[in-house]
C-alpha cells in the first residue's frame, strides 16, 4: 500500500488493478534522482497522493472539488514526469529552488522553450501540468504559482495543438493490409496444425529421451535406425549449399531420435574416438546416398511457391525454429485479431482464456476495456470464426494460466507486450521464408494496433448504415448516442485505399447486374417502376444483340459493361440516376446541392414518385408490411393532428408503391 510517508518509491502493484499491455514498473513510482531532494520530494509525494485521492475531504476543506474518480496511475506517471523536467529547466535556467518564488512569467518561459523541442501535441500535456498545479496550489505545502499564466485559454489552443477532428492515424496501405492479413490467416488455418503436430513430436522425444551411461550401448540402436529405409537422416537446411554439396548432418536431432539426451550428441558423434568417428561415417553413408531430410522428421502441409512448384511451406523445422514458432503464432493471431475485431491493443492483451462466448446469439470476445473507463468494465466486441480460431492458437500457446497474449520467454520478468513489435516480428518471418511459403510479400511499410482498427472501421464504413455499429464496436464513448466525432474520424476515407475500394464497389454491382441479367432471361421478375422497365429494355437490347452474334457468356459480359449502366443498389429501393443525364430526378428537385457532390442526394429519395426508381423484389415485403403498420397507426385514438397527417401521408406513399409493383395507377 503506497503511503505519504514513503520517500523513494510509491508502489501501487497489487494495489491498483495494472492494465495487461502496461509493465510493472508503471505502477511503481520511484521518488528518485532531482525528486529525491527537498522540497521536490515533498511536492511530488503531495501530487500522487491528490491525484490518487481527488476526493479527499482535505481537498475539499481546502476548496478544490476535484471530482471523486482517482487518476489512471500512469497518466500520473506522466504528471510526475512533466514535474521533472520542469525541475530539471529550472535549475539551468538558475531559478529558485523554492517553487513558491516562481512568477508567471518564468512559467510562461518554460513553455516557450520547450516549443522548440516537443511536438503541440506533447506541449500540450505540459501546459495542462501548468495549469493543474495552479489549481492544486492552495493544497500543495511547499508553495505553487498560484495564478494561471494563460488564463481562460485551454491547453491545446496555448500549444497551438489544432485540431479539426481529423484523425491522424493513417489507414494501412491496401496492398500491405491484404497481404499481411493473408498470412496471419495462413499461419493460423493452414501452418498452425503442422506447428502443433512438430511440437508435440519434440515434446515427446524430449521426454522418451534418456541419459546414457555408455553410449557404446547405443551402436545396435543407430545400426537398426538406418537398416530401416524409411527413416531419414536429418539435416541442417542451408540456402546457400551449393548444388551437390552434401547437407551437414543435424547431430543434436539426430541423437534425440534415437533416444538419447540431446546433450550426450557430442559424445554419441563425437571426433575425439574412434567408436565416434565410425559412427558418423555409417550416419554420412546414408545421406550420401540420399537418405535425409531437413530437420524433424514431420509431414507438412504441400503448397504452391512463387515459382509455380508443389512442396512442402517449411524447408524443415530444427530446434530453433521451433523455439520461436510458438511466438510467430502468436504474434499471426495478434495480426489477425487486431485487423478483424478492431480491439485496441490494451483490450486485446486483455483477454483471458475461455473469452470466446455468445453475445446476442452472435460470437463475441469478452475483455476489459482499458481507455477512458477508470472501472476496467468487461465489454463484448462481435467476431468472426477466423478471429474466433486466431484467439484459439494464442491459447494453445501462451505459457500464462491466464492471459491469451502474453510473454514466451519462460519466467519473464517484463509482462508487458509490445503489439508494433509482434507485427514487425510477424512481417519480417513471413517475408524471409517466402520462397517456401507460397506467400506473397508484404509490402515495406508500418502496421500498428491502432492502424488495423483505423483501416478495418474505414471499410466497415462502406456499408449504409455502419456508423452506429462501429461505435458500438470501437467502444467509443458517447453521451447521448451509440457513436461520437472519433468514430466518424475512424471511419473517414483514406486516399490510398479510394482506387481499390471504387474498384470493388464496381466489381460488387457488376455481379448483381449480372443476376439481375440472369433472371430476366429465365422470365423472372426482377423489379417494378420505371427504372424497372428501363432495364428490362437494356436487357432485351442485349440479349437480342447477344442472338444476332450467337454470342455466349463472354459476349454478354461485354456488352453489359459497354451498356454503361448506372445501377444503385439500395434498402428502400435500386436507383438508376445517370450523372450524364439527372433530368428527372426527384431528389435534385429544388435541392441545395453541396459542393463537390455527384450523384443523387439519398436521404431526399422518393421511391413513389421518382422516374429512375427501381423497387426490387427483395423490397416488396417492405412495403407491404411498412403499409399495414401506418393504417394500424392511424386507427390509434386521440392522435394530434400533425402526427395523423405524417402518418397518413406515409402511408400514401407506401401505398403509391405498392401500386407500381401490382402494375395499378394510384
Amino acid at each position: 500500500m503506497p503511503l505519504f510517508g514513503d520517500s523513494e518509491f510509491m508502489e501501487f502493484n497489487g494495489v491498483v488493478r495494472r492494465p495487461a499491455n502496461r509493465n510493472r514498473s508503471w505502477w511503481k513510482m520511484r521518488l528518485v534522482g532531482v525528486l529525491a531532494d527537498e522540497p521536490w520530494n515533498l511536492l511530488a509525494r503531495e501530487m500522487i497522493i491528490i491525484l490518487a485521492n481527488p476526493g479527499h475531504e482535505a481537498l475539499q476543506a481546502a476548496g478544490l472539488h476535484l471530482g471523486f474518480t482517482p487518476w489512471d496511475i500512469g497518466s500520473i506517471n506522466l504528471e510526475i514526469s512533466c514535474l521533472r523536467g520542469v525541475i530539471t529547466w529550472a535549475r539551468e535556467d538558475g531559478l529558485p529552488e523554492d517553487p513558491s518564488r516562481w512568477s508567471e512569467s518564468d512559467l510562461r518561459r518554460r513553455i516557450k522553450a520547450l516549443k522548440r523541442e516537443v511536438k503541440p501535441r506533447t506541449l500540450t500535456r505540459h501546459v495542462s501540468f501548468v495549469q493543474r498545479m495552479a489549481t492544486l496550489s492552495p493544497a500543495l505545502s511547499c508553495g505553487w504559482p498560484g495564478v494561471n499564466p494563460w488564463p481562460g485559454e485551454p491547453p491545446g489552443q496555448v500549444a497551438k495543438d489544432v485540431r479539426d477532428g481529423t484523425l491522424s492515424t493513417k489507414a494501412i496501405p491496401p496492398d500491405m493490409w491484404f497481404a499481411l492479413v493473408r498470412a496471419a490467416w495462413t499461419y493460423i488455418h493452414v501452418f498452425a496444425p503442422d506447428i502443433f503436430r512438430a511440437l508435440d513430436m519434440l515434446k515427446e522425444l524430449r521426454r522418451a529421451a534418456r541419459l546414457s551411461a555408455d553410449v557404446r550401448d547405443k551402436n545396435g540402436e543407430l545400426d537398426a535406425w538406418l537398416a530401416d529405409p524409411a527413416n531419414k537422416v536429418p539435416c541442417h537446411h542451408d540456402p546457400h549449399t551449393a548444388e551437390g554439396q552434401q547437407p551437414e548432418v543435424y547431430w543434436v536431432m539426430l541423437t534425440l531420435l534415437l533416444g538419447v539426451k540431446e546433450k550426450q550428441s557430442s559424445s554419441f558423434f563425437g571426433t575425439y574416438c574412434t567408436a565416434g568417428r565410425q559412427r558418423r561415417e555409417r550416419v554420412q553413408r546414408a545421406v550420401a546416398d540420399g537418405r535425409y531430410a531437413y530437420g524433424l522428421p514431420v509431414e507438412l502441409t504441400q503448397v504452391t511457391r512463387p515459382d509455380g512448384s508443389p512442396g512442402p511451406w517449411h524447408p524443415g523445422f530444427d530446434l530453433y525454429e521451433l523455439s520461436r514458432l510458438p511466438t510467430i503464432l502468436r504474434d499471426a493471431a495478434f495480426v489477425l485479431v487486431a485487423a478483424l475485431s478492431m480491439m485496441r491493443s490494451s483490450e486485446l492483451q486483455e483477454i483471458v482464456r475461455g473469452s470466446v462466448v455468445e453475445h446476442y446469439n452472435a460470437p463475441a470476445v469478452a475483455s476489459t476495456l482499458v481507455k477512458g473507463r477508470p472501472g476496467r468494465p468487461r465489454k463484448h466486441w462481435w467476431i468472426s470464426e477466423p478471429v474466433a480460431e486466431a484467439i484459439a492458437v494464442a491459447e494453445a500457446v501462451s505459457p500464462h494460466p491466464v492471459r491469451v497474449f502474453a510473454p514466451l520467454t519462460p519466467k519473464a520478468v517484463n509482462e508487458e507486450l509490445d503489439g508494433g513489435a509482434m507485427v514487425d516480428s510477424f512481417i519480417a518471418f513471413v517475408n524471409a521464408g517466402l520462397t517456401w511459403s507460397g506467400l506473397a510479400a508484404i509490402p515495406d511499410g508500418k502496421a500498428r494496433p491502432h492502424m488495423f482498427r483505423r483501416t478495418m472501421a474505414m471499410l466497415t464504413d462502406q456499408f449504409a448504415g455502419s456508423e452506429i455499429a462501429l461505435g458500438m464496436q470501437l467502444k467509443h464513448i458517447a453521451t447521448r448516442a451509440l457513436a461520437n466525432r472519433a468514430t466518424r474520424g475512424y471511419a473517414a476515407p483514406d486516399s490510398a485505399w479510394a482506387k481499390h475500394l471504387q474498384d470493388a464497389v464496381h466489381a460488387a454491382r457488376f455481379r448483381r447486374l449480372k443476376d439481375l441479367y440472369g433472371a430476366h432471361s429465365q422470365g423472372q421478375e426482377i423489379g417494378f417502376g420505371p427504372g424497372a422497365e428501363r432495364l428490362k429494355g437494356v436487357f432485351e437490347q442485349i440479349a437480342a444483340t447477344v442472338k444476332a452474334r450467337h454470342g455466349d457468356a463472354r459476349v454478354e459480359d461485354d456488352l453489359l459493361r459497354k451498356a454503361r449502366i448506372t445501377l444503385r443498389f439500395g434498402a428502400l429501393n435500386n436507383c438508376l440516376f445517370d450523372e450524364r443525364n439527372p433530368t428527372g430526378a426527384v431528389c435534385l428537385e429544388n435541392a441545395i446541392i453541396p459542393e463537390g457532390h455527384t450523384g443523387p442526394l439519398e436521404d431526399r429519395c422518393r421511391p413513389d414518385r421518382c422516374p429512375n426508381s427501381m423497387i426490387g423484389t427483395e423490397h416488396v415485403p417492405f412495403y407491404d408490411a411498412h403499409h399495414r403498420t401506418q393504417l394500424k397507426l392511424l386507427k390509434t385514438p386521440g392522435l394530434p393532428a400533425c402526427r395523423k397527417a405524417l402518418i397518413a401521408r406515409e402511408a400514401e406513399r407506401a401505398e403509391a408503391v405498392l401500386d407500381k409493383i401490382r402494375g395499378t395507377s394510384a
